[in-house]
């Protein structure tokens, strides 16, 4: 099964290299997922391919117009979830990624300047979607953090798949932090490796990367981060 990962944006050129590159592009390579970037500027109708204006009632910047994104998302085709990245979002999770992840399509709408016209989240979009509270200079590179996130767990995205099912919220969509990883040398200008890493005792191995993945959880939780 291939997801098929649809970006609508004005500036189409942002993705190639990033989608082109690593885990992404071994993805697509295996024939999990398909990206597809489609320039929103392609569903305007005047000679200057605009796609914002003036907000009504006054006040900075502009705000994109709603039916570009209209005409785009029903030329596609697109079906749910179709996600607006917008800082007005929930925040984006493991589980959200696990759940795209384990679709057929997946449809993005970045916004730009100031605004995007409100009708866009409440009629056109399913999903309104943040990756954390402050504001970027456009949904681009919030698109390209989910589709990174939901390629990664497809076959043929990573040589060692278990790697992704035990990385910090892992692929099980559990919300926690994975243990300290360490490798060669075992001692570094005077710093050790946790000495249970070394002993070969795989069951108190596990046993300490279940105990320090929870305290490192706990303490983020309590410091509100």
């Amino acid at each position: 099964m291939t997801l098929r990962i649809t970006i609508v944006t004005i500036f189409p050129e942002y993705f190639q290299v990033p989608l082109g590159t690593s885990i992404p592009a071994r993805a697509a390579e295996a024939g999990s997922v398909e990206f597809r970037i489609v320039d929103l500027r392609d569903f305007t109708h005047d000679k200057h391919r605009t796609v914002d204006d003036a907000p009504f009632g006054g006040g900075p910047g502009m705000v994109m117009k709603p039916e570009p994104f209209f005409e785009a998302v029903e030329s596609l085709g697109a079906k749910a979830p179709i996600v607006l990245v917008s800082p007005r979002g929930r925040h984006f999770t493991q589980a959200d990624a696990v759940r795209y992840a384990s679709g057929r399509e997946l449809t993005i709408l970045c916004g730009h300047y100031k605004d995007i016209d409100q009708r866009v989240a409440d009629h056109l979009a399913t999903e309104e979607i943040s990756i954390g509270d402050f504001v970027l200079s456009g949904g681009e590179p919030a698109a390209l953090v989910i589709a990174d996130a939901v390629a990664r767990l497809l076959p043929g995205a990573m040589s060692d798949h278990e790697s992704a099912r035990t990385d910090s919220f892992g692929a099980s969509g559990v919300e926690g932090l994975s243990a300290p990883s360490y490798t060669r040398p075992a001692e570094y200008r005077g710093f050790r490796v946790p000495e249970v890493l070394l002993s070969g005792n795989h069951a108190e191995i596990a046993k300490w990367r279940e105990q320090e993945g929870r305290r490192l959880t706990e303490r983020r939780r309590e410091s509100g981060e």
